[in-house]
C-alpha cells in the first residue's frame, strides 16, 4: 500500500477505537442507567444514526468540493466537542442530544476516509478498502477489549475514554494530513442531482440503489446485535464482560483471518456479487443460531458466523460503489453507501426494540431471516441495469453506417 494509505488506516483504527467505548453500551446505558425502555433506547438511536445518514451525505459532498483535509477536520471537530460535553453531561435529554452530534460528525468523516482511500489507490480495487475495513476492527477489537476493564471502574468513564481518542485523531489529522487530502480534491464536480441524465436513465445510479437495499437489510439486522441482543444478553444472566469479550473476537478474527477468507475468496468466489449473495447466507445461518441461543456458549459461535458473513459483505459494498462512481463523485457515490449504512443503524434498533417489547426477540429474529431473503433476491438483479446498459450499446454499434 502506499505510505499515505497507512496513515489513513491509523486514522480509521483509532476513531473506531474510539467510537467502541461507546457503541456497545448505549442501549444498555439507556436503559438501565437512565431508566428509559427498549423503544425510547431505540429511538435515540434512531436520532443518532439519522443524523449519521445527512452527515454522510454532507461528507461525500463536501470530500467532492473541498477534498479530504477540510472535510475530516470539520466531522472531527463536531465529533470531538460533543464527546468532550458528553463527559460532564449525560442525563437523558443532553445525551440525546450529543449522540445527534456524534452521529452528525462520524457521519461526515467516515465517506470522506473511504473516498480517499480509494483516490490514493485507485489501482489497488478492492484492496484499499478492504484495508479499511480490516482496520475499522483494529478498532473494535481494541475498544470493545478496553470497554469491559475501563466500564467495570465506572460505567460512565466509557465518555472520557470516547473523549480522550477523538481528541488524538483530531491532533493526528490536522499534523499529518494536509498534503495528504490536497491529493484528492476533485477539479470539477456534480451530484447525481445536478446531472441532465435523469435517475431511471443513469444505469450506475440504478444499481447502487438496488444494492443499496440489501445493504441496508444487512445493516438493520447487524444492528441488532449492538442493541436488542445485548439486552438479551443481560436478561439471560450473561454478564457485561462477556458480551463485549463478544465484539472483541468478531474484531480480532476480522483481522487474523482476513488472509484465510482472502483466499477462500480468490479461489472459489468469482466476482463481488457472488461475494456479497454468499456473505448473506451466512447472515441466515448466524441468525438461525441466535434465534436458538439461550447460553455464552450458543451467542459465541452465532458471533463467530456472522463475523464470516460480514468479512464477505462490507469489504465488497464500498469496492462496488467505488467502481460505479463516475469521475470525480467518488465521494458522492461513497455518502449515498455510508448513508445507506447508518440509515439502517437508525431503523434497526427501534425496529428490534419494538418487536421486543411488543411481541420477543424470536419474532424478531424471524423477521430478520425473512428480510435477509428479500436482500439476497435484490442482490441477484442488482446488476441488470448495467447489462441492459451494455446491450443497448452494442446493439447500437452494431447498426451499420447511414442506417
Amino acid at each position: 500500500m502506499p505510505k499515505s494509505l497507512w496513515f489513513l488506516v491509523v486514522a480509521m483504527v483509532v476513531n473506531v477505537t474510539g467510537a467502541s467505548f461507546l457503541w456497545p453500551l448505549n442501549a444498555i446505558i439507556i436503559h438501565q442507567e437512565l431508566g428509559r425502555s427498549l423503544t425510547a433506547a431505540g429511538f435515540v438511536l434512531m436520532l443518532n444514526a439519522g443524523a449519521g445518514v445527512f452527515g454522510s451525505l454532507i461528507g461525500g459532498r463536501l470530500f467532492d468540493q473541498i477534498g479530504a483535509y477540510r472535510t475530516m477536520i470539520l466531522g472531527l471537530v463536531i465529533t470531538t466537542v460533543s464527546a468532550i460535553i458528553l463527559v460532564f453531561y449525560h442525563s437523558f435529554y443532553f445525551y440525546m442530544s450529543l449522540l445527534i452530534g456524534l452521529g452528525f460528525g462520524t457521519g461526515i468523516l467516515f465517506p470522506a476516509m473511504y473516498a480517499l482511500a480509494g483516490s490514493l489507490w485507485p489501482e489497488g480495487d478492492r484492496k484499499p478498502f478492504n484495508a479499511m475495513y480490516v482496520a475499522q476492527n483494529v478498532g473494535v477489537a481494541l475498544g470493545t477489549a478496553l470497554v469491559g476493564v475501563v466500564a467495570t471502574i465506572e460505567l460512565t468513564a466509557v465518555f472520557t475514554a470516547n473523549a480522550f481518542m477523538y481528541a488524538v485523531l483530531l491532533v493526528f489529522v490536522a499534523a499529518c494530513f494536509k498534503k495528504i487530502g490536497a491529493k484528492a480534491i476533485s477539479q470539477a464536480t456534480s451530484n447525481v442531482f445536478e446531472q441532465k441524465t435523469p435517475i431511471r436513465s443513469n444505469a450506475r445510479l440504478q444499481a447502487l440503489v438496488l444494492l443499496s437495499v440489501a445493504f441496508f437489510i444487512c445493516w438493520l439486522a447487524y444492528t441488532q446485535w449492538q442493541a436488542n441482543v445485548s439486552v438479551h444478553t443481560q436478561s439471560l444472566g450473561i454478564s457485561l464482560q462477556y458480551y463485549s469479550l463478544l465484539w472483541t473476537v468478531n474484531g480480532l478474527m476480522i483481522v487474523f483471518a482476513q488472509p484465510i477468507i482472502a483466499w477462500i475468496i480468490r479461489k472459489w468466489v468469482r466476482t463481488l456479487k457472488q461475494q456479497m449473495i454468499v456473505g448473506v447466507f451466512i447472515f441466515i445461518l448466524s441468525y438461525t443460531i441466535l434465534l436458538h441461543a439461550s447460553v455464552f456458549t450458543m451467542f459465541f459461535v452465532a458471533m463467530i458466523v456472522l463475523t464470516i458473513g460480514e468479512m464477505f459483505v462490507w469489504p465488497a459494498v464500498p469496492t462496488i460503489a467505488s467502481q460505479l462512481a463516475p469521475k470525480n463523485k467518488e465521494g458522492f457515490y461513497q455518502g449515498i453507501i455510508n448513508s445507506v449504512a447508518t440509515g439502517g443503524r437508525m431503523i434497526g434498533p427501534l425496529l428490534g426494540g419494538l418487536m421486543v417489547d411488543f411481541y420477543s426477540i424470536q419474532v424478531l429474529i424471524w423477521l430478520l431471516l425473512i428480510l435477509f431473503v428479500l436482500a439476497i433476491t435484490v442482490l441477484f438483479v442488482y446488476d441488470f441495469p448495467l447489462k441492459r446498459l451494455k446491450q443497448m450499446k452494442q446493439k447500437k454499434e452494431e447498426v451499420p453506417v447511414g442506417y
